[in-house]
C-alpha cells in the first residue's frame, strides 16, 4: 500500500487575497490537490498551481450541490491516493464552516491533518465596514450567530438572552432570515432605533454597506438590492461605522481594471491598484516559454541588450543550467529596456548599466548614442523573444552600430479566460506591447469583432505599448514615467481630480 496523503483544513479567510494567512498562503502555492467552497474568491483560486487538482463543492446557501459526506469522501479518497489535499472553507474553518465533522471523518479513516485557522467574515466585514465590533465606550463583549434557517424555515435563537447581553450581535448567513430575526429581537425588548448594518461581500472590492435601524434596515437592503453572502451585524457599535470608514475612501474602491499581463510575471501592478481598492482582474493571456539556445559566445560583444524582463530570466535559466554564473558576463555592459527588465538583474546579483528613460527598444539605442555610450566599434548582442519589435534593430542601423540577435523565448497566447464584456471595464491596463498585441491575438482567436476595442480606456506603461493599443481604437492614458507606481499614481491622479 503507497503513501497515504495529509489534509490541511485551511481557512481561506473572507475572499480577499490580503487576508490570507502567510502559511494558507503557502500551502495553496504548493497544493497537490485542493477541494473549495463557492465562498473562496477567485483572487485566491489563481494562486493554485497550474498542476493542481481542483474540486469545487460550491456550497451556497440552501443549494449544496455536494453533500457535506461526499465532501468527506472526497477528502479521504484523495488522501488514499497520496495526495497531500487543502481543504480551503471560506473565513475559519470552525466558524459554522462544519469543519469539525470533516476532521471526524478523517479521524475515523485514519487521515493525519493539520488546521490552519483563518480570518472570520464575521470581524474581517466588520473593520472593512468601519465598525469596531467592541468598544469600551459601546460594547465589552461580541457574539457571533449564525442567521441560517433550519429545514422547517425557523430559527431557534434565545432572543431574551441576545439582547440581555448588550453587546455586538453578528449574524451570519442572515440575509434570507432578516425578518425574523428583527421580529425577534423587537419581540425581547431591543429598541427599534438600535444601530445596525448590513455587510454584502465583505472585504471585497465591490463590498458594499447598509447602515440603519432596526426599523427600517430591511426597507434599506431592499432598496440597494442587497444579495447574499451579506452578514447583519447589531449594536451600538455600528454608529462609528461612518466615522471609521476607511475602505470605501480608498481612492479606487468601486473601479473594476482588466490587467493584461503575462502567465509567469505582472502580478505587481494588479496587487497595487488592490490595495488602492480597485477590482482587478488579472488576464495571463500570454505564456513565455524559454528555447533552447545555445549560450553564445560573448567575446565578439561589448554590450548586452535584454528586451523584458522574461528575457533576463529565460537566459539565467540557461546560463546556470550550463553550471555558470553570473560571472559568465564579466566585462560586458548591460542595457535593459524598461524598469522591470532592470529590476529582474538584481535577483542574479546585477545591475544594469543603462536603461533608458521610456520602455522603448528604440528610445535605447538613441539615448545611448546621445550619451556617447555606444560607438560603430561597439557590437552588441539582444537578446529578445522570437517574436521581437524590430524598433530596436532599426535605430542601431541608423546610428551605424552593430549587433546580432538570439531570440531566447518566445510567447504563447490563450484565449479561453478572455471576457466576454471588455467594456464592462473602467480601465484595461497593459505592461507591455506584446500584452497589447496578445489580447488582440486573443480577441481575434475567440472570435471577436476588432470594433470592441474601440474606445476602450487603455493604461500603458510607455510609449510602443500606447502606440499599439491606439492601432486598436483604444483611448490610450500614459503615466509621466514608465513603471508600475507611476501607473497605479496615474489613475489615483485622475479619480482624485474628478472628485476634487
Amino acid at each position: 500500500m503507497g503513501k497515504t496523503g495529509k489534509v490541511y483544513l485551511v481557512g481561506a479567510g473572507p475572499g480577499n487575497p490580503d487576508l490570507l494567512t502567510v502559511k494558507a498562503k503557502e500551502l495553496i502555492e504548493g497544493a497537490e490537490a485542493v477541494v473549495y467552497d463557492r465562498l473562496i474568491g477567485e483572487a485566491i483560486i489563481a494562486l493554485l498551481p497550474e498542476t493542481a487538482l481542483k474540486i469545487n463543492v460550491g456550497k451556497e446557501a440552501g443549494y449544496h450541490p455536494v453533500p457535506q459526506e461526499e465532501i468527506n469522501r472526497i477528502l479521504v479518497e484523495e488522501a488514499r491516493k497520496g495526495r497531500d489535499v487543502v481543504r480551503l472553507k471560506g473565513g475559519d474553518s470552525f466558524v459554522f464552516g462544519r469543519g469539525g465533522e470533516e476532521l471526524e471523518e478523517l479521524i475515523q479513516a485514519g487521515i493525519t491533518f493539520e488546521v490552519v485557522p483563518g480570518i472570520t467574515s464575521a470581524i474581517a466585514a466588520a473593520a472593512y465596514a468601519g465598525i469596531p465590533v467592541t468598544h469600551r465606550d459601546y460594547a465589552s463583549s461580541l457574539h457571533i450567530i449564525t442567521g441560517h434557517r433550519k429545514k422547517d424555515g425557523k430559527l431557534d435563537l434565545d432572543y431574551d438572552s441576545l439582547v440581555g447581553l448588550e453587546g455586538t450581535l453578528i449574524f451570519l448567513m442572515s440575509l434570507s432570515s432578516l425578518d425574523q430575526l428583527i421580529k425577534g429581537l423587537l419581540a425581547a425588548g431591543m429598541s427599534p432605533s438600535m444601530d445596525c448594518a448590513l455587510i454584502e461581500n465583505g472585504t471585497r472590492p465591490y463590498q458594499r454597506k447598509v447602515l440603519g435601524s432596526l426599523s427600517n434596515i430591511e426597507d434599506l437592503a431592499a432598496a440597494q438590492a442587497i444579495v447574499s453572502p451579506a452578514l447583519f451585524i447589531v449594536g451600538r457599535v455600528c454608529s462609528l461605522a461612518t466615522q471609521f470608514d476607511w475602505f470605501d475612501r480608498l481612492p479606487l474602491k468601486g473601479r473594476r481594471i482588466l490587467a493584461v499581463q503575462h502567465q509567469k510575471t505582472g502580478r505587481r501592478l494588479a496587487a497595487a491598484l488592490s490595495r488602492l481598492g480597485a477590482e482587478v482582474r488579472l488576464l495571463p493571456l500570454m505564456e513565455t516559454k524559454v528555447l533552447d539556445f545555445a549560450l553564445p559566445d560573448l567575446t565578439p560583444y561589448t554590450t548586452l541588450v535584454f528586451t523584458s524582463a522574461n528575457g533576463v530570466d529565460a537566459y539565467f535559466q540557461q546560463l546556470l543550467a550550463a553550471g555558470q554564473d553570473c560571472r559568465f558576463l564579466a566585462g560586458k555592459k548591460l542595457a535593459a529596456v524598461g524598469s522591470q527588465t532592470g529590476e529582474a538583474f538584481l535577483k542574479y546579483g546585477l545591475y544594469p548599466d543603462f536603461v533608458p528613460s521610456l520602455f522603448q527598444g528604440e528610445t535605447l539605442a538613441r539615448e545611448m548614442l546621445a550619451n556617447n555610450l555606444l560607438t560603430p566599434s561597439d557590437r552588441l548582442l539582444l537578446l529578445q523573444a522570437k517574436e521581437a519589435s524590430p524598433g530596436l534593430g532599426k535605430a542601431l542601423d541608423e546610428g551605424g552600430i552593430p549587433y546580432d540577435s538570439l531570440a531566447i523565448y518566445e510567447t504563447f497566447y490563450n484565449h479561453q479566460d478572455l471576457p466576454a464584456d471588455l467594456k464592462s471595464y473602467d480601465w484595461i491596463t497593459f505592461t507591455a506591447a506584446s500584452c497589447v498585441e496578445g489580447l488582440a491575438r486573443c480577441a481575434a482567436e475567440a472570435g471577436a469583432p476588432a470594433a470592441d476595442f474601440t474606445g476602450l480606456p487603455a493604461l500603458c506603461i510607455g510609449p510602443t505599448t500606447a502606440e499599439k493599443a491606439r492601432q486598436l481604437g483604444m483611448k490610450v492614458t500614459l503615466p509621466p514615467e514608465a513603471t508600475i507606481s507611476s501607473m497605479a499614481d496615474t489613475l489615483v491622479s485622475i479619480y482624485s481630480s474628478a472628485n476634487a
